[in-house]
């Protein structure tokens, strides 16, 4: 069964850093775009940023300059790295492996239990 597992979630002053970890097993396809997708209470889940196996990277309009997506093929590992976070911020993110970004359109795939993120002002 495919599973993802992230970590690296916690309570940060606004202008601080997080580093999200996922690591994906069970997975076959690889090269398959590989996402953080956030969500807060209430709310639907919106897309971050995705990645495919090539290191192509999409942001939303939002974190761009601030977020840095990243992965290690070899292992199925994905990363988030979050600087000068905001309180809006403030959110659960969730890995997802088996992504799509069309236009406005973002859909994930499978998806991690999620891990949460708060930003204090």
């Amino acid at each position: 069964s495919v599973q993802l597992v992230e970590s690296g979630g916690g309570s940060v002053q606004a202008g601080g850093s997080l580093r999200l970890s996922c690591v994906v097993s069970g997975y076959d396809d690889s090269e398959d775009c590989m996402g953080w997708f956030r969500q807060g209470l209430g709310l639907g889940r919106e897309g971050v940023a995705v990645i495919g196996s090539d290191g192509r990277a999409t942001y939303r309009d939002s974190v761009k300059a601030r977020f840095t997506i990243s992965r290690i093929n070899a292992n199925n590992t994905l990363f988030l790295q979050m600087n000068s976070l905001k309180p809006e911020d403030t959110d659960w993110y969730y890995c997802t492996a088996g992504c799509a970004v069309a236009g406005d359109t973002w859909l994930g795939g499978y998806w991690g239990q999620g891990t949460q993120v708060t930003v204090s002002s």
